[in-house]
């Protein structure tokens, strides 16, 4: 945190208290905020809350939004979106995907990505501007290098080629980046100004790509597609699950503003990456939310809150959150003690 003159601070709405946060500055409390929230689990805690109304009514400072993109409907469940990916409805929120249009050098030729400037794509992010500004931080998600390119191809094929014949890996990469680069600068006009990246690059035994392929190969693009974001003035916040200790110093010096969700499971260790890291990158994360908020109860929610606290609140920069989201099987009452604990023991 930047040095200022002590003072006491009023109470700070969410859009102030997390671009605060993300500029290194003194905030009032840690802020929280969460990338999804199940409907599952907002009913059991508010029957008839929506997304956006539950924010306001659990005081969480921040609104996440996805651009608007059109969807085919496909048979046995499927869905293809206007990247040509084709994803599986699993009848959960988030599907998966199975299939890429990129199977060939001629399909990479012919291939056209989505038009950043189609009539209606920036839908979502004009409603949130209009509705929630100066209010609740509003957070864009865009993408770096990693999950379209990976999905274009099947991944056993991306894989191959990442370590066979990259270039074609290497063209998919300047796709994505040169897309996303253009939509942030179409959101940056409408009045965003925060985005996370939501490319996941590793297991939990570790990265995805050896350190040295993704430094020869997606480290030149990552740091391309950061510093354009930042050149727009936007702050970005980078999510990757899994063990991503062999690349990170790749990932903080390509300049992100905040790192989540350090992943427990993995082994991650926020208290680790908060005294080696703290003082070059924000921190967000990470109550467990495979085990701890999903099948533990309300006093080990509380402790392993108290504990991410303590770990990595002290000097600031750090935003509370699970270490994912709030998924259908988080208990709702370990997501309610986990929104308490915050409250009462956060603030500076």
């Amino acid at each position: 945190m930047r040095k200022e003159s002590k003072v006491t601070m009023h109470e700070l709405t969410g859009e102030e208290r997390v671009l605060r946060v993300l500029t290194r500055k003194q905030t009032d409390r840690v802020p929280h905020f969460e990338w999804y929230i199940d409907k599952k689990v907002i009913n059991a805690i508010s029957n008839g809350s929506d997304y956006e109304k539950f924010c306001y009514e659990m005081d969480i400072d921040a609104i996440c939004i996805d651009l608007n993109y059109e969807k085919k409907i496909l048979k046995n469940n499927l869905i293809q979106d206007e990247w040509g990916i084709v994803w599986k409805d699993t009848g959960e929120s988030h599907a998966y995907p199975v299939d890429g249009p990129v199977k060939s050098s001629k399909d990479l030729e012919n291939y056209f990505p989505p038009d950043p400037l189609k009539p209606g794509r920036y839908e979502s992010v004009e409603k949130a501007i209009k509705e929630h500004t100066g209010k609740k931080a509003l957070v864009l998600h865009l993408n770096d290098v990693f999950s379209i390119p990976s999905r274009l191809m099947t991944f056993e094929n991306f894989l191959i080629k990442v370590y066979e014949d990259p270039e074609p890996v290497r063209a998919l990469l300047k796709i994505s980046v040169d897309i996303n680069l253009q939509m942030a600068k179409e959101a940056v006009k409408r009045g965003i100004k925060i985005i996370y990246t939501g490319d996941d690059y590793a297991y939990n035994s570790g990265p995805m790509i050896s350190p040295l392929k993704f430094r020869d190969i997606f480290y030149p693009e990552l740091k391309r597609v950061v510093s354009g974001y930042k050149e727009l003035g936007l702050l970005v916040i980078k999510h990757t699950d899994g063990n991503i200790m062999p690349i990170i110093d790749m990932i903080i010096d390509s300049g992100f503003d905040c790192l989540d969700p350090i992943d427990p499971i993995a082994g991650m260790d926020l208290g680790e990456l908060k005294k080696n890291y703290g003082n070059k990158i924000c921190l967000k994360g990470n109550v467990d939310c495979a085990k701890t908020l999903s099948f533990k109860n309300e006093k080990e929610t509380i402790e392993e809150t108290k504990d991410c606290l303590n770990k990595a609140m002290k000097g600031g920069g750090y935003i509370l959150s699970s270490s994912n989201s709030i998924h259908s099987a988080v208990k709702p009452e370990n997501y309610m003690a986990m929104i308490k604990t915050l409250k009462k023991f956060s603030k500076y």
